[in-house]
């Protein structure tokens, strides 16, 4: 069942808690009509991960009529990860949405303003601003389990594998927990401070994780308020889009329909 008033939509997704939306310019709707349909959406992973992550979401959003993308980014800093992004969006031929989960949405918060863009959707994800320490920023907020496990080497960090499987798969089966623990990407321990905030100039969507171990989930609400975003909140760990691939398919389709 979906309840649906000016400000705020609640469903229930597959298998899923209620998740709850709010905060959509009613401007969008009044220039949707004007720009062509938005066909194409480019993922972008985080970190510890690669673009398998989003592996249970693609066939979702394929059904719909999409063109989808998934990025591979290298990890190494942010700006090739940014360039790793961008040559994805390059390939585009239209209107495109970008989503990104965890680290994904620094690179996005980045690379966002290309003219292709319509929309942006944030998955549990880093949302900083322009030249942000976002170090500094998730210190307002009690520290999450994930960063006492971190392991630092060579200029890369990483986790072992039962922080990982303990706080970023927290409600994945094992056995598919541990497929991703093998495609863990190390992320360079160089600081990934943006230059811009493209969520000020795009219209942008946000899931919380409420059972989220690796970003507070009252600092993922914190951050989808400061940009207006449009939000829904779902009862999953930081992987909502390996356990509630149905819901963040849901929210992308929002994107692709109202940005």
């Amino acid at each position: 069942m979906m309840v649906i008033s000016r400000r705020q939509f609640s469903f229930l997704g597959a298998g899923a808690a209620a998740a709850t939306l709010s905060g959509a310019p009613a401007a969008r709707a009044a220039t949707r009509g004007r720009r062509a349909a938005v066909r194409n959406v480019v993922l972008v992973h985080g970190a510890y991960a690669d673009g398998s992550s989003w592996a249970q979401v693609i066939p979702f959003l394929q059904a719909a009529g999409l063109n989808v993308i998934a990025v591979q980014n290298p990890l190494t800093s942010l700006a090739d990860d940014v360039a790793a992004t961008d040559f994805a969006l390059a390939r585009q031929d239209g209107p495109t949405v970008l989503v990104a989960h965890s680290y994904g949405g620094t690179v996005i918060s980045q690379a966002g303003l290309s003219p292709k863009i319509t929309g942006l959707v944030y998955v549990a994800a880093r949302a900083p601003e322009a030249g942000e320490d976002f170090t500094a920023l998730s210190a307002r907020f009690p520290t999450p389990p994930v960063n006492s496990d971190l392991i630092t080497k060579n200029g890369f960090k990483f986790l072992s594998r039962a922080a990982f499987l303990r706080d970023i798969a927290n409600g994945v089966p094992r056995k598919q927990a541990l497929e991703l623990y093998a495609a863990q990407g190390p992320l360079s321990t160089a600081p990934p401070t943006t230059s811009v905030a493209a969520w000020h100039e795009k219209p942008s969507w946000y899931v919380v994780s409420k059972d989220d171990r690796t970003i507070n989930p009252e600092l993922e609400r914190f951050m989808a308020k400061r940009m207006n975003a449009t939000t829904t909140e779902v009862a999953a760990g930081h992987l909502s889009l390996v356990t509630h691939p149905e819901v963040i398919g849901r929210v992308i389709l929002q994107a692709t329909a109202n940005s």
